[in-house]
């Protein structure tokens, strides 16, 4: 017995078309349309403007948070989840005041920075820079507490140096 042979519906040939271009554009970009004649990535200088000139992922001590966090900077690797310096530099925090941090990058003249809290209670109020790679980032919580929000260092945060 034959087999009628059905003809693809719309979507599916659509969505052939676009995984043939999708992985055509891979393909252009590793034989050197993006990456260059080598198929090697061509490296961006480093700090270059406009780049991620630091990250720093400050959780605390696990045992600690970031509430018990010392007043000297510090670049342990136990105060990070992640760390990076375009500079090559340390990355280095510090508790300056309860809800008030200051993070480092140690040779590494950003200017700009911008930071996220990790907790879903806490903002980050305030991110200001103190010199270029010397970042402080204020934290405060979501809940008030008679109309005054109140400091919460439970939660890290995120800080992106540019």
């Amino acid at each position: 017995m034959l087999r009628s042979l059905r003809r693809p519906n719309p979507a599916t040939v659509l969505s052939a078309l676009a995984l043939f271009f999708a992985l055509g554009g891979s393909a252009f970009a590793v034989q050197g349309g993006v990456l260059g004649s080598s198929g090697s990535a061509a490296a961006q200088p480093r700090c270059a403007d406009g780049a991620i000139r630091g990250i720093a992922v400050v959780t605390g001590d696990p045992s600690k948070g970031v509430g018990n966090m010392s007043g000297d900077f510090s670049g342990d690797k136990i105060l990070f989840n992640r760390r990076f310096n375009c500079a090559r530099g340390a990355v280095q925090v510090r508790r300056a005041a309860p809800g008030r941090f200051e993070v480092r990058f140690a040779n590494n003249g950003a200017l700009n920075a911008v930071a996220s809290p990790l907790g879903t209670d806490t903002l980050v109020s305030a991110v200001e820079t103190v010199s270029p790679g010397l970042f402080r980032v204020n934290l405060v919580s979501v809940v008030s507490n008679a109309g005054r929000l109140l400091v919460n260092e439970t939660s890290g945060f995120v800080l992106v140096a540019v």
